[in-house]
């Protein structure tokens, strides 16, 4: 990892002769930070830790671990991460992003070394197969495993997409996947956890509503839904095209139906059924409740 201060001429050198950045956003993470700082043993990377003000032993954490750490005031995950690309040092070849609660399994980070050892050429970017953990178990069924996610690409040619929720990375140039999985650790506190899906549902709701301007707008910035295309971008099109379709309130019965029974996910036993219900009925529920209060709040602004 790099040094959290200014480096002497000769570790410049060293760090500048690096392959790879590891950028990781935080905020009261000291209970995730240290698993997911030690899954990067062994990767020849810098570190830089983009903090947005957190109260607890994060940033203290990252510096022992000799993380660069700088803060930024919070507005969003897409504005946060692409911040983070436009005023960073970042010098290396090559720049990985994670979540505090992610890690790295042994077999990844070792297909990473060989990718990124590779010379000049081959793909811009890499997808990375997302193994859920929820309650401590691995949830592999009701279509949570595999999820794709681009997370490695070369500096320079990755940004994060403009949206509210659900960000996905995009890469100037030609993806590929690895095989291996990375490890995202939903929650271990269901309070926690119900919290800040209540902030990503009123997130989700507004760019809904905002779906058809932001389409009009910023269509380049944003993943283009296609049946046919990337993992990436067969999920956005079956979420934005095919469930977004379907009525209010009846789709999130629907969705879990389709993943607890017609896609197996009964299979991942209590911890299953308490994430399957969680996830596609109560969060999805909930998404179209503010939608419907969002909608009949603007009708009330708008009559005499």
């Amino acid at each position: 990892m790099g040094m959290t201060e200014a480096a002497s001429g000769e570790q410049q050198g060293t760090e500048l002769n690096r392959p790879l950045s590891v950028v990781i956003l935080t905020l009261n993470e000291e209970r995730n930070l240290p698993a997911c700082l030690q899954s990067l043993d062994g990767l020849d990377a810098e570190v830089f830790v983009v903090d947005s003000g957190s109260t607890d032993d994060t940033v203290r954490i990252a510096k022992e671990a000799g993380g660069h750490v700088c803060n930024h005031e919070f507005e969003n995950y897409a504005a946060q991460r692409n911040w983070a690309f436009e005023n960073l040092p970042i010098t290396t070849p090559w720049t990985l992003c994670l979540d505090a609660d992610e890690r790295l399994t042994p077999e990844l980070r070792q297909e990473i070394i060989e990718r990124i050892s590779v010379p000049a050429g081959g793909p811009d970017g890499y997808m990375m197969k997302r193994r859920t953990y929820f309650l401590g178990k691995w949830i592999r069924h009701g279509g949570q495993y595999p999820a794709y996610h681009l997370r490695l690409f070369k500096t320079g040619k990755g940004r994060c997409e403009d949206r509210l929720y659900d960000q996905h990375f995009l890469v100037a140039g030609q993806v590929a996947s690895l095989k291996n999985d990375y490890i995202d650790i939903i929650t271990a506190d269901l309070s926690n956890w119900i919290e800040r899906h209540n902030r990503w549902a009123s997130l989700e709701a507004s760019e809904i509503l905002a779906q058809k301007n932001r389409q009009q707008t910023a269509q380049e910035k944003t993943v283009v839904p296609d049946l046919f295309g990337t993992p990436i971008q067969r999920k956005r099109f079956l979420r934005s095209i095919v469930y977004q379709n379907f009525p209010l309130f009846l789709r999130p019965f629907l969705f879990w139906i389709y993943g607890y029974v017609l896609r197996l996910g009964f299979l991942d036993g209590m911890p299953g059924l308490i994430f399957h219900t969680l996830q596609r009925f109560w969060f999805r529920f909930l998404v179209d409740a503010k939608i419907y209060e969002q909608r009949t709040s603007a009708r009330r602004e708008s009559s005499p």
